[in-house]
């Protein structure tokens, strides 16, 4: 399997474009970029269009998607009848168990393939796979322990997308090391055995351009503390990702347990940096909000799943205020949707605190341009890249669409405004991935057979 392929030099001329230059983004007019095996050569601003050039109104980077869990993508909608009881994350959880029970690879291929796929139709250009299902149906490992890792591998040599893979350790069902459930019999690993996973889930990216493995201790509740501190040496230098303070149960068990909260002990037992991804980090108090953006980790915010499930609201305006950073990420997949993933990130605060705008900042009044900024740039810290348009990085980029009707008449400091808050993925045209264009006319060029594959999975899988 490989995702490389022999690449010819292209030039793209661009109305405008949303650049890079030093550390800052900014738009720039009539910009040239030179696009040589993946990875952009030259950029020129000012620059009027020669022959040969392809030719587009508008460009922006591409955002990565810092957190999703592929397989839950074939579950969408499955959980939305409510039950006997109070429905919240812990009931949903249970469906979960019940629709993953009979995944093959093959299975988790076809669903990884389709989620791949609408990520990248609605701009997203680097999956982060936070990867806990590696056993088979009875809960033993497959004769290739990172069989499960080669699918998801698989699918983003077939859709094109780059590939951020962080192997998960799962090994209690509750703090104090409380035994696992028989629902979670796939998730399960000691050390030695994580240790022969990640070296496999290296092999299984072996063939993809640009592919990091990072690691991803579950949570504090799946994890003991000697654990975690084995962990953290296994990452070296790459991206840490663990789920934390999602749910005020959470919350109260982690207090019952240690006398600290989630976040609180975390900071207090762990060397946490700017290797580190925190997921959703909802419920924090002002002071752990203040010390987790100071350590520099970035807080990886899905508000389309926490909405889903009632998580809560991050405490947005605490963590800004104290300088953190964030991405967005598409968690259980219950909409792919990068715009959609930002407006309701705004949208909740704005419900929160009935004020408006208040993500943008100092650099930009839109608030569009802010987000898509602090997505692209904390993403790219937590899934362990560097990206935007800038020379030398990879072409990952997005064309949109400046004749649709919430784009046109838009000048540069609003059109973001208007692909976040208005049009949506229907504004996006042409997505490229390392300088090869995997998506036209908002369509991904191998949709048709994806989508086909994915029926006949989810046909077999809820018979």
């Amino acid at each position: 399997m490989s995702q490389a392929q022999s690449r010819q030099s292209f030039t793209i001329h661009a109305g405008r474009a949303f650049i890079e230059s030093g550390s800052k983004s900014h738009w720039a007019h009539d910009v040239r970029l030179t696009v040589a095996d993946g990875r952009i050569a030259r950029i020129e601003s000012g620059a009027r269009p020669e022959a040969g050039d392809l030719r587009h109104a508008c460009l922006v980077p591409g955002i990565p998607n810092l957190h999703s869990h592929a397989f839950q993508r074939g579950m969408a909608g499955l959980a939305e009848q409510r039950g006997n009881s109070d429905d919240s994350f812990w009931t949903w959880r249970e469906v979960m168990y019940r629709f993953l029970d009979r995944m093959t690879p093959e299975d988790l291929n076809a669903i990884a393939a389709l989620a791949a796929m609408e990520m990248l139709e609605s701009g997203f250009t680097r999956l982060g796979e936070f990867h806990y299902l590696h056993h088979d149906a009875g809960g033993h490992a497959y004769a290739d322990p990172a069989r499960m890792c080669a699918a998801i591998a698989e699918a983003a040599a077939e859709t094109g997308i780059a590939l951020t893979l962080l192997p998960v350790f799962y090994a209690h069902s509750g703090f104090g090391g409380l035994a696992p459930s028989p629902g979670q019999r796939r998730f399960l690993h000691d050390l030695d055995g994580f240790a022969r996973l990640l070296d496999g889930a290296r092999a299984a990216v072996a063939g993809l351009d640009e592919a990091v493995v990072g690691l991803a201790p579950h949570s504090l509740r799946a994890v003991c503390p000697d654990e975690l501190m084995h962990l953290q040496a296994m990452a070296g230098q790459g991206p840490i990702h663990i789920h934390i303070a999602e749910q005020v149960k959470e919350v109260e068990d982690c207090l019952a347990w240690s006398g600290q909260r989630p976040v609180e002990w975390l900071l207090d037992h762990a060397q946490v940096d700017r290797r580190w991804c925190m997921v959703h980090a909802t419920h924090m108090t002002h002071e752990e909000t203040t010390r987790l953006a100071l350590s520099g980790a970035v807080a990886g915010l899905c508000p389309v799943t926490e909405a889903n499930l009632g998580d809560g609201l991050f405490p947005m305006a605490d963590w800004l205020a104290a300088g953190g950073s964030y991405g967005i990420g598409s968690d259980s997949n219950v909409l792919i949707d990068a715009t959609e993933e930002m407006r309701l990130l705004e949208y909740g605060q704005r419900l929160f605190t009935r004020r408006r705008n208040l993500l943008a900042d100092a650099a930009t009044a839109s608030s569009g341009e802010a987000i898509w900024r602090a997505a692209l740039n904390g993403g790219g810290q937590a899934l362990g890249v560097e990206g935007g348009l800038k020379q030398g990085n990879a072409f990952d980029a997005v064309s949109l669409d400046l004749d649709h009707p919430s784009l046109c008449a838009r000048g540069p400091d609003r059109v973001l405004d208007g692909l976040v808050f208005a049009s949506g993925r229907a504004g996006i045209d042409c997505v490229w991935r390392f300088g090869k264009q995997v998506v036209s006319s908002g369509r991904h060029h191998a949709r048709d057979g994806i989508v086909r594959r994915y029926r006949k999975t989810l046909d077999r899988l809820c018979a």
